[in-house]
């Protein structure tokens, strides 16, 4: 077994009153591809910047292999050092030859990036593409990623793992896509409370893993408890009774609490509900044969779709693609070029968008949520702050801090905090998921899967999208917008069973133009051809109203959600009825043919 490439020991860290880490220990082989995960705010970018180097560590050493080079892919990098794209890129090479340099002009234009463009003009998606292509050219023994997908859309997620799969090196990932990492790992690093637990699976066997740590830590510390109750009841007797103490038991008395006292208890989870608001009409959104431009790009052309109560919507599409656009007129915010949209009765809605527009960095976190006192009204009833934004898992010392001071995510808390305040019929997300932790992130889910409101989700998280919407609208560029029934995974297979069908057309016009000749041996017509021939026309009717039937349960909105299992039989029934009138269609075909040669 290969020694490992780098290891940290003993490794001890203090922000603060209170440790980040205490005694951590790590080591990264060369093929390892680790998932680290832990809440936010447990140190996961600082350990990543101490394996980098970058970061000292207040006690322990860090061994690397001489020879070793390791590459750090930062959640916001700095360009401002680089006057273009390719200047940027090319200082991640560790060489510097001209076959390097076109390494550098492959992966610029894989990614989708033009090497001439100005740093200072790139926005978040495409700093973020610069900073992935400049990790990729590097020839590193370690790259480490921290949140890479963030401002990345499904298709560039998807090259990305492409891309990783057959990296040469070690991986080290921090990321809230948990499909990315379940895609990509074979060990998970567990920063959990100071220590840095091991597990030699992927990120898929995390929860379990986890969950079981948890449930036996809560084990230990009932039966400690019990032993403290035990012991402080005997010391009470004892003193009582024979006025003088067992110095000895008293110590380990002292010792149960010490222990117990130093235990880091496990943080909270975020108390995330709303509130549906009074019931909208059965119709919420009406769109019908809608198209919109700007300039000579097409957003939308022809799209129609109905949204009813409690349905919940994914919109997916490229960055660029117009999702926002889309948003804007389902909503009544913008007006579309032609076709109509109609929206149902009393509708309340409410808008988390991307950008954070509802909170302002110079407004307290109190300034936030209150209307000028200290409570708010949280769905119909009225909550003190203080308590209110612990539910965020926020300190009560925070609630005078300005925004502008709160990381990532703790931003999106906050927004989600004031969000979920509001009594609302339809819940509009625009990339909720961006910065959360994976805690949060399925406390936001559950919440949204009791909603009983009306849900649009615009989101790149496919494991989000999967879990979460009863049907996904996929914008594919130059105004092409379809719905697809399901999450991401429905709309990837449905989508492949739709591209396919042209091909099947093709080839059996193909096949039965090869058949032709053969068939003009046949002078006439057998009994059993023409048997075939008066009934293949009725199997297919019978087929295609099958067809026609099960497409309209599967498009039923809360059908997903309600019977999952009973979505994919009817999946499966569509194929196997598609299949069976393909081979109808083929022997009706050839038998016309036989028929007009004879």
């Amino acid at each position: 077994m290969a020694p490992p490439l780098l290891t940290l020991n003993n490794m001890s860290l203090r922000f603060g009153p209170d440790p980040l880490f205490n005694d951590a220990e790590l080591s990264i082989g060369e093929r390892d591809r680790i998932s680290l995960v832990g809440r936010n705010g447990a140190g996961k970018s600082t350990l990543m910047k101490i394996i980098h180097g970058t970061v000292e560590p207040d006690y322990g050493t860090r061994f690397i292999q001489p020879g070793c080079h390791v590459t750090y892919l930062e959640q916001d990098p700095d360009l401002s050092a680089f006057k273009t794209t390719h200047d940027y890129v090319v200082s991640g090479l560790n060489h510097s030859s001209l076959e390097d340099h076109f390494q550098v002009d492959i992966i610029l234009a894989e990614i989708g990036l033009d090497g001439a463009m100005l740093t200072k003009i790139l926005s978040g998606g495409e700093r973020r593409r610069a900073a992935i292509a400049r990790a990729l050219v590097s020839d590193t023994n370690i790259l480490l990623l921290d949140e890479p997908t963030n401002h990345l859309d499904i298709s560039t997620i998807e090259w990305l793992e492409n891309k990783l799969k057959n990296w040469r090196g070690a991986l080290v990932m921090i990321s809230h896509d948990r499909a990315f990492l379940t895609n990509l790992t074979n060990t998970t690093f567990w920063l959990d409370r100071g220590k840095v637990r091991r597990l030699d699976k992927g990120f898929s066997e995390f929860d379990q893993w986890s969950s079981t740590i948890l449930e036996q830590e809560s084990t230990e510390r009932a039966k400690l408890d019990k032993l403290i109750e035990k012991e402080t009841d005997w010391s009470h007797k004892g003193i009582t009774a024979r006025r003088k103490r067992n110095m000895g038991r008293m110590r380990s008395l002292w010792e149960l609490r010490a222990q117990r006292a130093e235990q880091i208890a496990v943080v909270g989870s975020a108390k995330l509900a709303t509130d549906s608001g009074k019931a909208s009409g059965k119709k919420v959104i009406e769109a019908i044969d809608v198209s919109i431009s700007f300039g000579d790009k097409t957003i939308l052309e022809n799209f129609s779709v109905k949204i009813l109560r409690g349905d919940r919507v994914g919109i997916i599409g490229p960055n660029g693609a117009g999702k926002t656009t889309l948003l804007k007129i389902l909503t009544g915010a913008l007006s579309p070029d032609k076709g109509t949209v109609k929206l149902g009765t009393n509708l309340e809605a409410t808008f988390l968008d991307q950008h954070r527009s509802l909170i302002k960095d110079t407004d307290t976190v109190w300034d936030t949520l209150s209307d000028g006192g200290d409570h708010i009204m949280v769905r119909g009833h009225s909550k003190h702050i203080i308590s209110y934004i612990k539910d965020f898992l926020f300190e009560s010392s925070q609630a005078h801090s300005p925004v502008g001071s709160l990381s990532g995510g703790e931003k999106n808390r906050l927004l989600l905090a004031k969000t979920l305040a509001q009594p609302t019929n339809l819940l509009i997300l625009d990339e909720p998921t961006n910065d959360l932790d994976m805690d949060t992130l399925d406390l936001l889910q559950d919440v949204l899967n009791d909603y009983e409101g009306t849900l649009l989700l615009v989101s790149h998280d496919r494991d989000f999208l999967d879990r979460l919407v009863t049907s996904t609208i996929v914008m594919e560029g130059n105004g092409d917008v379809r719905e697809y029934p399901g999450g991401y995974s429905d709309y990837v297979r449905q989508r492949k069973n739709r591209l396919d069908g042209p091909k099947i057309e093709i080839e059996k016009k193909n096949k039965s133009q090869k058949n032709a000749p053969s068939t003009q041996k046949n002078k006439k017509l057998s009994y059993k051809h023409h048997y075939a021939l008066e009934n293949l026309p009725k199997e297919i009717a019978t087929i295609t109203a099958a067809i026609k039937q099960t497409e309209q349960k599967l498009a039923t909105g809360d059908f997903y959600s309600k019977d999952p299992d009973g979505f994919n039989i009817a999946t499966k029934e569509i194929e196997k009825l598609l299949s069976d009138l393909d081979t109808k269609e083929e022997q009706w075909l050839e038998l016309e043919i036989l028929r007009e040669e004879t």
